[in-house]
Order: C-alpha cells, then structure tokens, then sequence
C-alpha cells in the first residue's frame, strides 16, 4: 500500500472508517494550555477536546501544547512535522482497532528552546485553563516532611532564574505574575495527575514556591485562580513500533507517534474554573462537586492494581501486565487484595457499583491486545507507591484492619530494587530514585528493615510494629520460597 505523511495537507486522503477532524482546525485558537503532552494527555483530555471541537460553538478551546523537559524535543518536534495531528488507536477487548486521528492541539512549544514563550502563552488572556500531566513526581513535594522540596538544585536554578525556569513551578509563577502586573483575568490550573486531591495538591505546591519567589502574588493567586480536583482514567502503554508500522501497512498513514490506548475512558472534574472551562460535559466527561470519592477509588483500586501486577510480575519475569493477571495466583492475590484490603476504606460512592467496578478492572487488565509493559507500570514507583499504596496501608492500620497483601507488595518491590527477576535476568528499573532504592535494597538483604528507612518514600510507616512485622515476614517467606509459592500460600492462608 502507498503510504503518506500525517499532516494537514494529507488529511484527505485517509480513507473511512478512520475518523479525522471535521471542523476547520486555521479557525480554532488555543483556550488551553497542557504541560506534559505524552501518551495519556493525547489519549484522554486532548481526545476529549477534539470531541468537544466537533460541537458548535466552542471553537475558542484549542490546545496549546507544551513540552517542558528536555527528552520532550521528539514529541514536540512530532508535533510540528504533522501539524499537531495523530492517530489514536483504541484497542477494543475483542482485538478490533479504531482508529481516530486527533487535531485539537493545534499550537506546540518547547519550553527549554524559548522559556519566554511558554510563560507569555501561559499569560496571554486568551488562555482560560492550564492543564498538566507531570506525573506524580513532577510535584516537588517530600513525603517525609510533607513539605514542598526547595532543595532540589532545578527550583535552586528557577529561584535565581526566574525568567529561564527548568519547573512547572518556576514557570506558573512567572506567567500568573505578568497576569497580575498586565490586570489581566486570572486563569484555572487543573492537574490530570494520578494524586488524591491533585487540584488542592497543585495549590499547595505552588503556593509554597510562590512564597519564597514571589511572595507578593500569594493574594493575588488565591483571589484569581483556581485549582479544581480531577480523577482521570485511560489505561494507555507506550506506543511500539510495530504499532507505528501496522498503521502504514495497513491504512498507509505514516504517523511518527500515534497513541495507543484501552476503548475505556473516564474524566472526573470538580466544577471550580474561575475564569470558564469547556464545555467537555457534552463530550462525557462529569462535573461534580466533590471528587475525592472518586479519585480514592481509581488511585486505590486501578493504580494500586497496577502497581501489584507490575511488582510481582516483573519478578516473575513477565513483561506485559496481562501475563502477570493471566497466572491464577496473582489474579486471585490482586481479587483478595481489592476485596478484602481497597474495599473496606472507600464505602459508598455515588452512582459505583464497585463489585461492578472491580469486575470492569479486572477485563481491563486482561486486555490482550493492549501489552501495556510493565517496565512504564513500575517506572517512577518511588513516586506512584506513596500515592497509590499508602493510604490504603495507614487506612487500614488506624481501623486495625488487615495490610497482609500491601506489607508483601511492598516487600517484593524491596526485592525487585535489588535488581533481578527470579530468573536471574537483570530488572529495567526507571526511577528517579534507582540509586538510593537500589543501596538500601543491597542493605535490606541482610536486614529488610532497612528498606524502610526511605522517609521520602514511605514517611514514618517504619513506626508501625504491625507493618514492619508483616513487612518482614513477607521478606523473609518470598526471599526463601519465591513470588509465587508465597503468593499461593496467601490465597490458601498459610505456607
């Protein structure tokens, strides 16, 4: 099959059924403002937005997109070869693809080329909202003191810079303050990062660094933009090249960066946008007014899900998280953990039926076709753990309930930092944090203790002579007898 480039000239030639934008992309000015534009943000709320663009009348809610590190230059430069155009592919249960090519980002920057530009579009009045996906890293903050981390040397450089930031924070400061100066309209900061309460998350973090850069727009920021809550939800892997390539043999469309992504979708808001917001009600998402609910399940439940496949599976030595839910062990230890661990802390939640819910989880991590990796699942887990995996630990200590499952997931990925699957082949680990982790892990061997004298991660959870003693246990049984038998042994109560 001849094959063209994606871009705008090309959109004519794709053939049916591969949607492509029916409205007229020259007349769509950016409303919106996204850091962090990766797989997930193309997946979820800038599919989202090109659905909305389909409706009438909202042709003032384009996005701007933006790349704020250094390793965002391919996507960025992806973006601006194809016209801010891709295809997002939607592997259904039963192995179909549809196929949908996205155009609501319609501007592209890359922060480290022209740091003045972002902070200039961050402030223009034409910009209502400013959305992120920064992972749950990108927040700066310190488990161990709860407190926002001024000793990293990039604030360090943004607070002595101001006009050159490396950090989200650095920039929203600079870009709030030419509002205030300019008496232009404030704006809305909307987080779309797996954190409980990532809005009110958002405020805090920034507050903290506004405080000590610019201590005069605290009032200003507080009374002129908000920073609503939100819970969002599409399993999306790292695209493969074998996708990019069926994709050209199959539809002849040459796309350097399509998304790949699971047919379900879901998008939590708390209705607080101090300056308008799109309308994405039309296009399925939900307003509400306490999302909290919500998030607590998704992050405890999908999150922390993941987080137990990815863990017990890379050991196994799988490398798809629907491997690791295929072996019958690890899916009855994962039923077990939600059933009998997640459930009891999250009680009744408005219009969920969370058996339904759980069931929904489980078919979504069986997806064969989707061969989400469970490197990108354990990647950042130093980040992802105190998220998705505390609260449920603390929870349950204070109701004096039962944390067995937790306390031996958290004692395999002590193991799994030593740095080998059970196979003896070497773990790709990928996290901020791999060289601390893997001292303390070498440690922990002889003493597994150690391992929780990470106060970044894991804050004062070394203190609970009930964690430590399940924690050290799990240790002991999975270092003489193996994930699996382990496993086994839970699910039968005993070894």
């Amino acid at each position: 099959m001849n094959s063209f480039k994606l871009n705008s000239q090309n959109l004519s030639r794709i053939a049916d059924p591969i949607a492509t934008p029916l409205y007229n992309r020259s007349e769509i000015t950016a409303g919106i403002v996204h850091v962090g534009v990766g797989g997930f943000h193309r997946a979820h709320q800038a599919f989202y937005t090109d659905q909305l663009l389909h409706k009438e009348s909202n042709n003032n809610w384009g996005i701007c997109g933006v790349g704020l590190l250094e390793f965002d230059q391919k996507i960025i430069n992806t973006l601006k070869e194809q016209d801010g155009l891709y295809t997002l592919i939607v592997k259904e249960l039963n192995g179909t693809l549809d196929k949908i090519v996205v155009g609501s980002i319609v501007e592209y920057l890359f922060a480290p080329e022209n740091p003045m530009a972002v902070i200039e579009k961050m402030a223009h009045p034409t910009i209502k909202v400013i959305t992120l996906t920064i992972t749950e890293g990108g927040y700066n903050y310190k488990e161990a003191t709860d407190e926002f981390d001024f000793d990293n040397p990039l604030i360090q450089h943004d607070l002595q810079n101001p006009n050159s930031p490396k950090t989200i924070f650095g920039y929203l400061t600079q870009a709030l303050k030419l509002r205030s100066e300019r008496n232009t309209n404030g704006c809305t900061i909307q987080s779309c990062d797996n954190i409980q309460g990532n809005g009110d998350f958002a405020k805090r973090m920034l507050l903290s660094y506004v405080e000590r850069a610019e201590p005069g727009l605290l009032e200003w920021i507080r009374y002129n933009v908000s920073f609503p809550n939100s819970m969002v939800d599409r399993i999306t892997p790292v695209t493969d090249p074998l996708d990019i390539s069926k994709l050209r043999a199959s539809d002849g469309i040459e796309d350097q960066w399509p998304v790949v992504c699971e047919p379900f979708n879901q998008w939590v808001i708390e209705d607080d946008f101090i300056a308008g917001r799109p309308p994405w009600e039309q296009v399925g998402a939900q307003f509400v007014k306490d999302v909290a609910p919500y998030e607590k399940m998704k992050l405890s439940l999908l999150n922390a899900g993941h987080s137990v496949l990815g863990i017990l599976g890379a050991l196994l030595g799988y490398t798809t998280i629907d491997e690791a839910l295929s072996n019958p062990s690890i899916n009855t230890f994962l039923r077990n953990f939600m059933d009998m661990e997640v459930t009891p802390i999250l009680g009744e939640i408005e219009g969920v039926n969370l058996k339904n819910y759980k069931h929904s989880l489980m078919q979504r991590f069986g997806n064969l076709y989707m061969k989400d990796q469970i490197d990108r699942i354990c990647s950042e887990s130093s980040a992802k753990i105190p998220v998705f995996l505390l609260p449920t630990i603390n929870s349950q200590l204070k109701g004096k309930g039962t944390i067995e499952h937790a306390a031996f997931v958290i004692a395999a990925w002590a193991i799994y930092n030593v740095g080998f699957d059970e196979n003896g082949k070497e773990i790709n680990r990928k996290d901020g944090m791999k060289n601390l982790l893997h001292q303390k892990a070498i440690l922990a061997v002889d003493n597994p203790a150690i391992f929780l004298e990470i106060d970044a991660v894991f804050g004062n959870l070394k203190e609970s002579e009930i964690f430590v003693e399940n924690y050290i246990a799990a240790y002991k049984n999975i270092s003489q007898h193996g994930i699996e038998k382990c496993v086994i042994a839970i699910n039968n109560k005993g070894l």
